[in-house]
């Protein structure tokens, strides 16, 4: 039988911050790499706090919020950072925001993003039934190709750096 330190070594350190930052979004197609880009920019130039944890969570964040709306985590804060087409709302390329959970777009060329209904109303679940805090932070998209293409746009790499002090603005 294992004791609390074994089991608690097994947990994943996503589970047992207070602060998650999750980079959402598929690198092989175009400006949706911004999330993943993000995080490793955050990873390579900033000193990130004991008490945060980030990830690239690529397409895969759902495999990290559901157990934390179905089980006890401590997470206190969730932060996503991801890549939207919003231009409808006038934002320009490279312009980066925060968004409500409920403004989401539902669209995007990803059947696996944060912004498919299940993706987002995880997210919901995780505010109303877990109270926690949760954060969408976005950057307008300039493309998303049809093909495979890796590599962001000239605006939204630009963007890159404006978002990670956006972030560590919210992860304090």
């Amino acid at each position: 039988m294992k004791n609390t330190l074994e089991l608690e070594a097994e947990i994943p350190g996503w589970y047992i911050k207070p602060t998650l930052v999750l980079g959402c979004g598929n690198v092989l197609m175009g400006d949706d790499g911004f999330g993943p880009a993000v995080i490793e920019e955050l990873e390579k130039n900033y000193c990130v706090p004991e008490e945060v944890c980030i990830l690239n969570v690529g397409t895969s964040a759902r495999e990290i919020i559901f157990p934390m709306v179905v089980d006890e985590s401590r997470v206190e804060k969730v932060i996503i950072v991801d890549a939207v087409d919003m231009a409808d709302r006038g934002y320009k390329p490279g312009d980066v925001f925060e968004i409500s959970i409920d403004d989401i777009p539902m669209v995007k060329v990803d059947d696996f993003s944060m912004h498919q209904v299940p993706s987002s109303n995880l997210l919901k679940e995780l505010r109303e039934r877990r109270k926690v805090k949760v954060i969408v932070l976005a950057c307008q998209i300039k493309s998303i190709p049809e093909l495979v293409t890796q590599g962001l746009s000239d605006p939204v790499r630009g963007a890159v750096s404006r978002m990670c002090e956006l972030v560590s603005e919210h992860w304090m």
